[in-house]
């Protein structure tokens, strides 16, 4: 078991690299590329926001392809990364709007749907009381890189918009490398469920009262971050809200300061993962994003921009861990993979509305402040969903006898 976690962590490690690198394409670049060199539309826009959103939504079907076919989870995963790295070398090659963004959200969707498939990697080779920290370290890497590169991607941008194919062809190349990583980490199939039917991980949103509720909180709150996520690049990009910073300047506020005080605050996260109560921690992290978003959004100075960037990196740090790892206290282990396929097809779900709902709201005229409010709201009644259930927070496991019992009758 020691040297299955010792193996996983050294290449993940690495691919977090790449990882890290491909990230700042669906935080900041490819949104930056439609509004400045293609001069995209709203619906353009929309779409390629919406591109990891799509990745989540094929989670349940991609389990239950990579289950039926009996693919070790880190070949599959290999398998989706080498599928994202032809797409942005296509579209690093082939620079027209329908390709960018026809190839943008097939890369970016690759890059999404590996995510169940990867904590059933860690529920495997990392021990419970060692998780959040082997993968807070983990993720510290992959933001570093973040950081790095958004950095140098907003410089050569700054030089020259035209650039952008390069920076392309650099995804493609990250994950290129990040599918090689993959294949070094020891995996094993999935378990067999029994069942043919492609959506059959939602039957635990159905069996499991306290992982319905906690669902049920992430499409609340959920959908009022990642209405105003992409509205980010948005807000400061485009001069009819006012702003005129350049590419370097938008870079920082939502590429460089947001991870690094990611990576500064990563491992404590992880830290307080493994010990804290979970509800109590969402509530925290929830209260956090609704913070992060009136306070942007309210301001047209650098200096409130700062402080909303920086309220969004405290919390973003603490949400990377917790989106990516409460399945794990609430899953019974052999199907960690398709609980996680559940929760990121719900995310999709809202990933795949809300991009597109808020470009089209702009587009109508809305304002960004009224969007910031109507976010906010959202956030707080999935706040208020939390609350009593907080008691149970502090050990999850129990609450899923219910679905042990359902999986013996299926």
């Amino acid at each position: 078991m020691q040297d299955r976690a010792q193996l996983t962590y050294r290449f993940d490690n690495w691919r977090a690299i790449s990882a890290g690198i491909v990230e700042s394409a669906s935080g900041t670049f490819l949104l930056l590329m439609a509004v400045r060199w293609f001069h995209a539309n709203d619906t353009a826009k929309g779409l390629i926001a919406t591109g990891g959103s799509v990745g989540y939504l094929l989670a349940p079907l991609i389990v239950s392809f990579v289950e039926a076919r009996g693919w070790p989870t880190s070949i599959a995963a290999a398998r989706l990364c080498a599928i994202g790295a032809i797409s942005f070398l296509i579209s690093a090659a082939i620079p027209i709007i329908p390709v960018f963004v026809l190839c943008g959200v097939i890369a970016m969707a690759t890059a999404s749907a590996i995510i169940p498939l990867m904590t059933q990697i860690y529920q495997e080779n990392y021990g419970a009381k060692e998780r959040g920290r082997r993968f807070s370290r983990t993720l510290m890497i992959r933001i570093g890189a973040t950081v790095a590169f958004t950095e140098i991607g907003g410089l050569v941008l700054k030089e020259h918009i035209g650039y952008s194919r390069y920076i392309l062809f650099i995804f493609g190349i990250a994950m290129a490398t990040a599918a090689i990583c993959l294949k070094r980490i020891p995996s094993s199939p999935l378990a067999n469920s029994g069942s043919t039917h492609p959506l059959r991980a939602l039957r635990f949103a159905k069996s499991d009262r306290l992982f319905r509720l906690t669902l049920m909180n992430w499409m609340l709150m959920g959908t009022g971050t990642l209405m105003m996520q992409p509205l980010r690049i948005e807000y400061v990009a485009n001069p009819k809200y006012g702003q005129t910073w350049d590419v370097l300047t938008i870079a920082l506020l939502t590429g460089v300061i947001p991870n690094a005080v990611r990576l500064v605050l990563s491992p404590f996260w992880g830290w307080l993962f493994d010990r804290a109560n979970f509800f109590v921690l969402r509530v925290v992290l929830n209260i956090g994003f609704m913070l992060s978003i009136v306070t942007f959004f309210m301001s047209n100075t650098f200096t409130g921009l700062l402080i909303g960037a920086l309220i969004y990196g405290i919390s973003n740090a603490g949400g990377d861990i917790a989106w990516s790892l409460w399945v794990t206290k609430f899953a019974p282990p052999p199907r960690v993979a398709e609980y996680m396929a559940a929760h990121t097809f719900f995310t999709g779900c809202r990933g795949v509305i809300a991009p597109v709902l808020s470009f089209q709201l702009i587009a109508a005229n809305v304002s960004m402040m009224t969007l910031g409010w109507i976010s906010a709201g959202l956030i707080v009644g999935g706040t208020l969903l939390l609350v009593p259930e907080i008691p149970f927070g502090k050990s999850a496991r129990p609450a899923t006898a219910l679905a042990d019992r359902t999986i013996d009758s299926d």
